[in-house]
């Protein structure tokens, strides 16, 4: 049995308690949590830090598989140039793809992280995550803008998906994005998801360019898909509508839903949002420091915040990315929105993600009966209450 105090206790989802107790067993499992009142007393063997004590951080969405491109892809490129490296050296990278993962890993759990949700093209990661101490729930992309590719699309992410399930892996096939899955891959995908009630995710309007392609049919996005990836495309026609919208039009309202990345997501878009999802079960995943890589620019987060969107945070990958780490993503939003409150900012990394992946049972809060893991952030601003550029994660269960 463990007593844990800290200057500020934050449950996940609950306000925070001022010098409150932690009580667990030796394994992790929270037995209790005390409100002190803020007035603690010395007591026998009572674990005492200060900072602040939250759950474990969930990365609502991760590509483990392209760990082995870490410093490998030039920053601040654009949408276009980015998919095009990740199209260059994906494969001649793979040498390393296993230690990579294994490394990657290790740093998303010595980071603090006790659930991923993290997008696959393969089964190349399965023994990574059939080993791991953390939960993994496998997106399984399918990808193919041609129709013609859509049924062998279809069957290679099942097949990925049935890879990952025999050994216990939760996995489901999802769309990659709106500007690489043809109308009749979508409606495969999206009458699996529907009998099966399955977690969607899908990266979503994460640059001008695909906002462009939608429209008008040009850009980065049209560029990569005709001339770097030689696809014939001459049967698109432009919808005149954001991507959102033509997402949306596929994807079955009744199932749970991960928007990652949002970056150029309007207020607009999310009127349509509301009118077509509810939104109890549709999550914005943010990741900030991946959005700064890639485009250097971030998402309207206060525009989500004040439409009260549920918000989780996700990592992208380390060919997108320095750290896998949430607490990262924490400080980076802290430092460009420092109105957002630290309740939220752990809101956002712990339970909300728990709930994006169906795993409130098991993560997300500091809970009575749950095993949630245990953090200490320590190079907080303790009476204002936020993060610094100092902070640091400790996993203390």
């Amino acid at each position: 049995m463990r007593k844990i105090s800290a200057t500020w206790i934050f449950p996940g989802n609950q306000p925070p308690l001022k010098n409150g107790i932690l009580i667990c067993e030796d394994d992790g499992t929270v037995v209790d949590l005390i409100d002190t009142g803020g007035h603690l007393r010395e007591q026998a063997g009572l674990e005492q830090y200060s900072g602040i004590l939250v759950p474990g951080f969930v990365n609502a969405h991760c590509h483990l598989e392209l760990s082995h491109l870490e410093g490998k892809i030039s920053e601040k490129t654009g949408l276009g140039e980015f998919l095009g490296a990740i199209n260059k050296f994906r494969n001649s990278e793979a040498e390393d793809q296993e230690e990579a993962m294994k490394h990657a890993n290790f740093q998303m759990w010595n980071s603090g992280i006790v659930a991923v949700g993290d997008v696959s093209n393969s089964y190349s990661s399965l023994e990574t995550k059939r080993t791991s101490k953390m939960h993994y729930h496998t997106f399984v992309e399918a990808f193919g803008f041609h129709p013609s590719r859509a049924e062998k699309a279809f069957a290679f992410a099942e097949f990925v998906e049935a890879m990952f399930r025999e050994v216990g892996l939760p996995a489901s096939v999802t769309p990659h994005s709106p500007y690489s899955v043809s109308e009749l891959l979508f409606r495969k995908i999206r009458k699996k998801a529907l009998a099966e009630n399955t977690i969607l995710t899908v990266h979503n309007q994460e640059s001008q360019a695909e906002i462009e392609f939608f429209l008008k049919g040009t850009g980065p996005v049209f560029q990569h898909l005709s001339q770097t990836l030689a696809l014939d495309i001459s049967h698109w026609e432009p919808t005149g509508k954001s991507s959102l919208e033509f997402t949306l039009s596929f994807i079955p309202r009744e199932n749970p839903l991960l928007l990652v990345h949002n970056t150029f997501t309007s207020s607009e878009d999310i009127e349509i949002l509301k009118q077509q999802r509810n939104l109890e079960n549709t999550f914005l995943v943010l990741c900030p420091n991946a959005n700064l890589y890639i485009e250097d620019r971030l998402p309207p987060v206060l525009l989500f915040q004040n439409e009260k969107m549920n918000i989780c945070l996700g990592t992208d990958s380390l060919a997108s990315n320095q750290t896998l780490s949430i607490l990262n993503e924490m400080i980076t939003l802290q430092k460009f929105f420092p109105k957002i409150s630290l309740y939220d900012l752990v809101e956002w990394g712990c339970w909300n993600g728990a709930q994006a992946l169906g795993l409130t049972d098991l993560f997300g809060s500091l809970k009575p009966g749950k095993k949630p893991g245990v953090n200490l952030i320590t190079g907080v601003d303790l009476k204002g209450l936020k993060l610094t550029e100092k902070s640091k994660v400790k996993k203390l269960m």
